[in-house]
């Protein structure tokens, strides 16, 4: 077994000894009956939630559903916020105007566009998907503008003196310097694109992992609520240690950062 391997085991083997702990502590803090029984379901309530909603496929259904939504509005993000990055890290004007926008739309929550998406789009996944654009186009466009400009300026004189010009200073030296920094405000935006997702199903009525959530507030099914949670949290750690884990660990032994 490799040296790499045993860390990752041993990592697996911390993280499973803390979930059961805290699935012990929720056990006991049942038992105590502190609270009532159906405002604070148990494990076991919530694992046969979740048996139910698999066996009959809703859990599935909602999970494509919103993975759909997800991807076609971070798509059109990744490719917007990045034109608006690179535009924003090399140009001064655009800098001091629509950079002064980008800041201030920045800090207005995602879930404030979806009055404006319901008049624009109506009732239907258009409506969604915008929102999921609004949460994660400007936090791209910031992270694409932050990883161009803390590039070191010497990277690029070098290149320059070894020939590396017009789109081959962009491929061979840009690209790969901004790449570690890049993922990690990618890993960064799509949280945001997976909070607004999740916001936007829960406002109104639209198959998904919110419109399930909603189910179980509005039947006062608090296993069902916290069921969907867990999925949703499930599926951001999936997301982060697979993909942009993954893709970070990568460019870190490549460039020898770690």
């Amino acid at each position: 077994m490799t040296n790499s391997l045993k860390t990752w085991f041993k990592l697996l083997i911390i993280k499973l000894i803390f979930t059961a702990l805290l699935i012990g502590l929720w056990q006991i803090i049942v038992w105590l009956e502190i609270w009532p029984i159906w405002l604070i379901p148990g494990p076991a309530q919530v694992a046969n939630v979740l048996y139910r909603y698999s066996a009959n496929h809703k859990l599935w259904l909602a999970i494509i559903i919103s993975f759909r939504r997800l991807l076609i509005g971070f798509g059109i993000s990744l490719v917007i916020g990045s034109v608006l990055g690179v535009l924003l890290a090399k140009v001064a004007l655009a800098r001091q105007t629509i950079g002064f926008l980008v800041m201030g739309l920045q800090t207005l929550p995602s879930v404030c566009w979806l009055p404006l998406a319901l008049l624009w789009f109506g009732l239907n996944d258009k409506a969604i998907i915008f929102v999921v654009i609004m949460g994660a186009l400007l936090s791209i466009t910031i992270a694409v503008q932050g990883a161009i400009r803390t590039m070191p300026p010497l990277w690029l004189r070098v290149g320059n003196m070894l020939g590396a010009n017009g789109w081959k200073k962009y491929y061979h030296i840009i690209l790969p310097a901004i790449l570690p920094n890049l993922v990690t405000g990618l890993k960064q935006s799509w949280s945001f694109a997976w909070r607004s997702l999740m916001g936007g199903e829960m406002l109104f009525i639209s198959v998904g992992l919110g419109q399930l959530l909603m189910i179980g507030r509005e039947l006062n099914d608090m296993a069902l609520v916290i069921a969907i949670m867990i999925t949703i949290i499930t599926i951001g750690l999936v997301v982060d240690y697979f993909i942009f884990g993954s893709l970070e660990r990568s460019l870190y032994r490549k460039w020898g950062l770690k």
